[in-house]
């Protein structure tokens, strides 16, 4: 339970830190353009990859999209 619970915390974190400089690069193009859209979607394989690694199943996929949320929107506020 302990485990799981920091597994989730971990990818929480990444997922989190991960899309924080994607948020800053995002802040800085236009909006709706190519690079706007690669830099919103280009760490989403890595967190799949890593969600499927970790054995977490399809369950936990909301927490990771508001983690991912949460630092393109961060990163976003960084920049300006």
């Amino acid at each position: 339970m302990i485990a799981r619970f920091a597994l989730v915390f971990f990818l929480f974190s990444f997922t989190y830190m991960i899309n924080l400089p994607f948020g800053i690069l995002r802040a800085k193009s236009r909006r709706y353009s190519l690079r706007w859209f690669l830099f919103i979607h280009a760490p989403i394989p890595l967190v799949y990859l890593l969600r499927v690694i970790s054995g977490l199943d399809y369950h936990y996929i909301p927490v990771l999209v508001l983690a991912a949320v949460l630092g393109q929107l961060m990163g976003g506020k960084i920049q300006t």
